[in-house]
């Protein structure tokens, strides 16, 4: 088998942005555990509610959605955005009034 050559326009990151209520015990157990199933598949939190992911390519971002919604709590709000590997390069952070370097992109240059 040949390998696929990745390129920037293929590869993706997945943003998942929520609101969720948490004025009960049960709901804020809910939040909790939405929480813990992001980080449990690979998210990575890059502020409070919002989680960030790598992948490579459509069809695994729409597996990524398929078990997202799957273990949707009950209540709140949730937004799920993606950006390709080259619209995530120009990405500007500020720490406090400082400008943040680019985070580094996961190395990968082929798949089997």
């Amino acid at each position: 088998m040949i390998p696929t050559q990745l390129n920037g326009y293929r590869l993706m990151w997945i943003f998942v942005m929520f609101d969720l209520p948490v004025t009960t015990k049960a709901q804020s157990r809910a939040a909790t555990k939405f929480r813990e199933y992001l980080l449990d598949e690979g998210f990575e939190k890059s502020q409070f509610s919002v989680y960030a992911r790598f992948c490579n390519g459509k069809e695994q971002f729409e597996a990524y959605l398929r078990r997202i919604q799957a273990n949707l709590p009950d209540r709140g709000d949730v937004h799920i955005l993606t950006f390709t590997d080259k619209q995530y390069e120009n990405i500007v952070r500020f720490s406090g009034q400082r400008r943040k370097r680019q985070k580094k992109n996961p190395d990968q240059l082929a798949l089997f």
